[in-house]
């Protein structure tokens, strides 16, 4: 976010009130008026409230909206509420110290949150700074929070420079929240107080919060993302000559394969298919998800709505090839339910003795009817390791239900969790709904990242675990329930205890048994044969010859940390597959973060062996060879002393010297005098 205006644009003077205020009577009086004293943007601002006849004897904002609209203003803001809330709460004491209060609103000035010192409450109410009121300048007059919008950037209003009359006695501090997507702004973060509370430093408050808000939405944005990517995965490589779009619900572009340009220029459309695509007109609330203000070239195409629960995670778009349409979205589905069909457990790829040590834990814990909670960081497979524990489970024939705790806010996870009945809010089904509870009745409920789950919903979840009974929201009367509970987290669930975010009786609960579920940095030894297994699985999937990485990109490869894990590695190959021209793919198709990590080994062996330059691949084995042969001979047989002299990992290390048949070289360097610790 670019601040426009110079430094003393930004900051309110309230030693300038007196003239500010002068020169406002004279505005608002109709007569001539000069100040140096009034900055530009507030200049700006009121002659905008000239223009669209603020009344300046206003001295509170509209009244609120009903209680029904504002939950169905929260719900439709619920990713702005659910990424914003958590760190407003985190201010309350601060606010409170200072007298002020922090207000979240909408792109349209409509207050959703509050948050700070009950002191001022009172006040805050009796001029609308409360949720439900609309804050916009035209409603207002100038304020920071409608001049923020009106702006788009942050602005500091204090006194005086208010436009009406009633608000002057109060000083403010706002900023725009942009989507870290697309730059639409999302809301308005504002802390205000009464005039004597004025303090620079909120406007900074303001600024760091939103940063902060950003990030996380940014966060949420990318893991649901991943989540549109997993979900629409067999169904994009279903069938070869189909040209398939994947977007998000915004309609931006996640994905798209090659066929899809060619495709729309067959059938007379130009589309340019870049990061700042956008493909209007999809509605997924109609029967029919494509609307008429909808692209031509859409009535040519398939397009299915992709959700998780309630939730919208965007749209899948098959243009048909030589297959048809609906033929494609069957192959997919059919194909999904036979690859589900396969043992999960089977599925999980890898020899490393951490992995398997994980995999017959959870095979030996599947029997008993006990509750498991699955510990890894994100993108390791938990899901995958949890539809295993059902399918070796007496309940395999029943339900496998699937929720994300993270990926919801407090009202919609409740409902999606419990179910509701009629009229249980508005907006909710006649008839009611089940919840995923019940949907899982007789198999199995996994519930992912349970350490997101909101505390006062926490109790509820321990409350069905305990008694085998679920009230739906809005409902009197119990009902019987029989699953068994998968839980998994990638929080430390005793810290989170410690700090009261989470409840230490749900805790021993649910974590009856764990299984810890290694990251891939802690099995480097598996990446040759992940590497190999997606390659062949993805080839297969999008009916492509049979491709390889050349030396440069499988180094990459080897060496990069993958903090998104086996979920990261697969999205990195499958996009290098995609964008490769040949049957081999290079270093330049991996993605920039995977390619930046280009092979240590290779830069090193280049720079000892110019004259072996790597002409041919043979070549650089050769020299590559010879090059670790040098490091083990320095490092007297050392493999971690090695490994960080080569700048590369000990797995990759282990890896090439079973590639390289280097193994007896270490033997011989330890007998020739070898005095390191043996590590091999």
């Amino acid at each position: 976010m670019q601040q426009t205006g110079t430094p003393m644009d930004w900051f309110s003077s309230p030693q300038h009130d007196a003239s500010i205020m002068a020169a406002w009577e004279h505005l608002v009086g109709g007569s001539e008026w000069h100040s140096a004293d009034v900055r530009s943007v507030v200049d700006d601002s009121w002659q905008r409230c000239l223009v669209g006849h603020v009344d300046p004897g206003v001295d509170r904002a509209p009244p609120a909206v009903g209680e029904d609209q504002l939950v169905q203003w929260r719900e439709a803001n619920a990713r702005l509420v659910s990424a914003s809330l958590p760190l407003m709460q985190q201010t309350r004491e601060l606010l409170s110290q200072t007298g002020t209060v922090m207000l979240l609103a909408d792109p349209d000035g409509l207050v959703l949150q509050h948050e700070g010192d009950m002191r001022i409450i009172e006040p805050a109410r009796e001029v609308g700074l409360v949720p439900g009121c609309n804050w916009t300048e035209l409603n207002c007059g100038t304020n920071a929070i409608g001049t923020a919008l009106a702006l788009k950037q942050a602005v500091q209003i204090h006194g005086a420079e208010h436009f009406c009359a009633g608000i002057k006695r109060w000083t403010c501090s706002a900023t725009v929240i942009r989507d870290p997507m697309d730059g639409r702004v999302l809301g308005v973060i504002d802390v205000s107080g009464l005039a004597d509370t004025y303090n620079r430093y909120s406007l900074a408050l303001t600024v760091s919060l939103a940063g902060r808000i950003e990030s996380r939405l940014a966060k949420d944005a990318m893991e649901r993302r991943l989540r549109l990517l997993d979900r629409c995965a067999s169904g994009f490589g279903s069938h070869a000559s189909d040209a398939i779009l994947v977007v998000d619900d915004k309609g931006r572009l996640v994905k798209a394969n090659s066929q899809v340009v060619p495709a729309l220029r067959r059938l007379g459309f130009d589309v340019h298919l870049d990061a700042s695509f956008v493909l209007p007109g999809l509605d997924a609330k109609a029967d029919h998800p494509v609307s008429s203000n909808a692209p031509a070239w859409l009535r040519y195409a398939h397009v299915e709505a992709l959700r998780e629960g309630a939730a919208l995670l965007g749209f899948i778009v098959v243009i048909p090839g030589t297959a048809n349409v609906r033929g494609a979205i069957v192959l997919a589905r059919k194909g999904e339910r036979l690859h589900s069909a396969a043992s999960a457990f089977e599925r999980i790829v890898g020899d490393s003795r951490s992995l398997r040590a994980a995999v017959d834990k959870a095979r030996q814990l599947a029997p008993s009817k006990v509750p498991v909670l699955l510990l890894g960081d994100t993108g390791v497979g938990k899901e995958l390791f949890a539809q295993g524990i059902h399918q070796a489970s007496e309940r395999a024939e029943g339900p496998f239900v699937a929720l994300n705790c993270g990926g919801l806010s407090r009202d919609l996870l409740a409902s999606e969790l419990f179910g509701y009945a009629e009229g249980a809010f508005t907006g909710a089904r006649k008839s009611g709904a089940a919840g995923k509870i019940e949907a899982a009745d007789g198999g199995t409920l996994f519930l992912d990242e349970i350490g997101e789950m909101p505390l006062d919903i926490q109790p509820h979840l321990l409350r069905v675990l305990q008694e085998n009974e679920i009230y739906r929201l809005g409902e009197n009367t119990p009902r019987k329930v029989n699953f068994r509970l998968v839980a998994a987290t990638h929080r430390d669930l005793k810290s989170a205890i410690a700090t009261g975010m989470f409840r230490m009786d749900l805790f021993y609960r649910i974590a009856v048994t764990t299984v810890s579920i290694p990251s891939l940095r802690e099995r480097g030894e598996d990446l040759p044969t992940l590497i190999d297994y997606w390659l062949r699985h993805l080839c297969e999937s999008y009916g492509l010859p049979a491709k390889s990485f050349d030396e440069q990109a499988y180094a990459c490869l080897l060496n990069y940390a993958w903090p998104g894990n086996v979920r990261e590695l697969r999205n990195a190959i499958e996009g290098a597959l995609l964008l490769a021209d040949g049957p081999t793919i290079t270093a330049d198709k991996l993605p920039a973060e995977v390619g930046v990590a280009s092979s240590s080994t290779v830069h090193l062996v280049q720079r000892e062996f110019p004259e072996q330059v790597v002409a041919t691949g043979d070549s650089l084995k050769t020299a590559e060879a010879e090059y670790i042969r040098r490091a083990l001979a320095r490092c007297e047989g050392n493999l971690t002393q090695a490994a960080a002299q080569l700048g590369i990992a000990k797995s990759t290390l282990y890896e090439k010297l079973r590639r390289y048949d280097l193994v007896a070289a270490v033997s011989d360097v330890r007998r020739r005098g070898a005095r390191g610790p043996s590590d091999l």
